[in-house]
């Protein structure tokens, strides 16, 4: 008898998540309950509750009271992209349910588009095209001043996670120098040979391209500063790839106006970007419309992931490709985000 899997990807589509491959192999090992694009009925998850294995959701709400009633269950997945604040995860820890987060498949696609920013920002390749366009292009003219390369560069990372780890294996040929900033490594956490830890204040100061990549936590919000901001040299770049909650925007709005940074970033503190914020026209920006991992097949690495802890916790190996919670992390990241109607949601589930 296969294990029961509630899987219930909406906001998601199963697609995004899973390549026909993977999703065939999920529906070999496992008994798929839902397993469709639009939001799971109430009777249907109340029915497969008590004997699911997993439950692997966008928007998973699992309270104490729900898991008195799912003796069989041995872990919750989301799949928006960071731990909600709609999982009871000190009850998931006492029940021996592992909380597990589907952050870790966004990095190939967000550690592309960075290095793709980072390159076309570092070269002034959006700047001259637009004075292409216009009849203003500047034929073999060395940008000095503005332009680097970065063979060889200085580069730091505010956040030395998943994404952060693959930047750093796609920048290897380039031979950059590396420091990167993040309080919330542990202490077994092994660094690469090229990468030098550093506070942040130092890492600004390093680096001539400095990507924000760190999890939006209750204590971050507006990490990189006006004042961290001003430690970088002038003509550095900032690629902003995580979450805009990490940066004082307005700030960063401000250097990129005025041309002293070069500002790199997909995403925002509102999104859509109001039509009349000044980021807009800001000389030294390259801006993109929250699409890191917007691209065929950019989230399908979650799917594999998936199916890879889910076949590893049915066969009881410790290895897990997936974010395991740590309850010291969650009590930082829960309630950053949308928690609309979870109260609804949650009443609903144990009605």
């Amino acid at each position: 008898m296969k294990p029961v899997v509630i899987f219930d990807p909406h906001w998601r589509t199963v697609d995004e998540l899973f390549s026909k491959a993977a999703l065939t192999e999920f529906k070999q090992n496992f008994d798929i309950v839902w397993g469709r694009d639009e939001p799971i009925p109430d009777d249907v998850f109340t029915q497969a509750w008590p004997g699911a294995f997993a439950y692997v959701a966008a928007e998973p709400v699992v309270t104490a009271a729900l898991l008195a009633d799912a003796a069989s269950l041995r872990c919750v997945v989301e799949v928006s992209g960071a731990f909600p604040d709609t999982i009871d995860y000190a009850s998931c820890a006492e029940s021996k349910v592992e909380a597990l987060s589907c952050a870790p498949g966004f990095r190939n696609a967000v550690a592309e588009m960075g290095l793709a920013m980072a390159l076309s920002s570092a070269r002034g390749l959006i700047t001259e095209h637009e004075s292409f366009r216009h009849g203003n292009e500047r034929w073999l003219e060395d940008n000095t001043e503005t332009d680097f390369s970065l063979y060889g560069a200085q580069v730091g990372f505010v956040g030395y996670g998943q994404i952060a780890r693959e930047l750093t294996r796609l920048l290897v040929p380039f031979g950059v120098q590396i420091k990167a900033y993040d309080p919330w490594l542990q202490s077994e956490d092994v660094l690469p040979a090229n990468v030098v830890p550093g506070s942040l204040d130092e890492v600004a100061a390093f680096s001539r391209c400095l990507f924000v990549a760190a999890a939006p936590t209750r204590e971050n919000e507006g990490l990189v500063s006006a004042s961290v901001l001003s430690q970088l040299a002038d003509h550095s770049l900032v690629v902003v790839l995580s979450r805009a909650h990490l940066v004082d925007f307005d700030a960063l709005t401000a250097e990129a106006a005025s041309g002293r940074l070069r500002v790199a970033t997909d995403v925002y503190p509102s999104e859509p970007l109001a039509a009349d914020h000044p980021m807009r026209s800001a000389s030294g920006a390259l801006l993109s419309p929250h699409r890191a991992a917007a691209v065929r097949g950019g989230r399908q690495l979650i799917g594999d992931m998936v199916l890879h802890d889910l076949l590893a916790i049915r066969s009881g190996k410790p290895e897990r490709q997936l974010g395991v919670a740590n309850l010291q992390t969650i009590a930082a990241v829960a309630g950053v985000g949308d928690a609309s109607q979870v109260a609804d949601m949650a009443a609903a589930r144990e009605s």
